[in-house]
């Protein structure tokens, strides 16, 4: 997966708005990709939560199989500046 930060998401959508139509769709993408599981280890790990995560290859993500390409932009996407590290040293306790 592909996370994009919401300040990221919401300053992308406002610069589409001042902009003619594209006539198309336009993908939105933080600038790092990985793994569900281990973004999710991340975020509990800056949180203090210690609980474990368990990676299943079989589990469904809203009925599908997920795979290496999974939940990422295709094409051309706009990506947003917020890496991943940084989002969460501004979460961390949220």
């Amino acid at each position: 997966m592909q996370p994009v930060a919401a300040s990221d998401t919401a300053a992308a959508l406002a610069s589409l708005a001042l902009e003619p139509p594209k006539n198309g769709i336009v993908e939105v993408a933080g600038p790092e990709s990985g793994q569900l599981d281990d973004f999710a280890r991340k975020r509990l790990d800056a949180a203090g939560d210690e609980r474990l995560v368990v990676t299943d290859t079989q589990a469904r993500y809203f009925g599908a199989i997920l795979n290496d390409k999974s939940l990422r932009p295709y094409g051309q996407p706009l990506l947003g500046r917020t890496h991943f590290a940084d989002w969460l040293q501004q979460n961390a306790s949220a």
